[in-house]
Formats: structure tokens, C-alpha cells, sequence
């Protein structure tokens, strides 16, 4: 593969899981104002959690993931995101907390981020 490839693959996903990251950890605390003001219960924290990386994998990749094999791409970019974010918030919160869901979150964000993969790489074409 040629280099300037390589490295403009890994610039991409780099920048893709970054703005993932910030966006759900800027997204998730204006989240938590509205939790902790309207004391929300358990379920619907989860649900809210689980939509803000929904979004941010889809749309972190429709941002920053161009050119050839944008599924592939995106879809590391989803799972790098969603790894960063476990780690990210087992710094926040104390600990890792993984359960089954995260294989399940791990599918997910690879699913969104190769469609928004796609997505970004044919807008940018047309």
C-alpha cells in the first residue's frame, strides 16, 4: 500500500474517533443537567447514552471518513470511538463497567460508522 494511503487512512479515523469522543462527551454532559435536574430514571439515562453514540459514531464518520473503502473506514472509526469512550468514561466514573451490551455497542457503532462512512464519502462525490 502506498504511504501517503496509509497515512491518510489513519489521519481520518484518528480525527473521526477524536470528534466522536468530544461530541459524546460534550453531549453527555448537557445530558446529565437535564438528568440530574428532572431526576430521570435509570432506563432513560441508558436510553439517552445509547442514542448520543448512536449519533456521534454516524456522524463522526460522515465527517471525516472520505475517499476509497469509506465502510471499512467508518467502521473502524465506530469501534475506535467506542473504545475510546468506554476508556474515556472508566476514567470519569472510576472504573471499567463492561457488561454484554458492549459487544452489542461495538457492532453498533462499526454499523453506524460504516454508514456514515458511505454516506460522507457519496456526498462528497456528487
Amino acid at each position: 500500500m502506498d504511504r501517503d494511503l496509509i497515512r491518510s487512512t489513519v489521519k481520518q479515523l484518528v480525527f473521526a474517533s477524536l470528534f466522536g469522543t468530544v461530541f459524546s462527551l460534550a453531549a453527555l454532559a448537557v445530558a446529565a443537567i437535564f438528568v440530574k435536574n428532572f431526576s430521570m430514571p435509570q432506563p432513560s439515562v441508558t436510553a439517552i447514552n445509547w442514542s448520543v453514540k448512536c449519533v456521534a459514531a454516524f456522524l463522526s464518520a460522515a465527517l471525516f471518513v472520505k475517499g476509497e473503502r469509506a465502510l471499512f473506514k467508518g467502521a473502524g472509526a465506530g469501534v475506535i470511538f467506542a473504545l475510546l469512550t468506554l476508556l474515556l468514561f472508566a476514567v470519569i466514573g472510576g472504573g471499567v463497567h463492561l457488561d454484554g451490551f458492549f459487544v452489542l455497542e461495538l457492532a453498533v457503532c462499526a454499523i453506524l460508522g460504516g454508514a456514515g462512512g458511505l454516506l460522507g464519502a457519496k456526498l462528497r462525490k456528487a
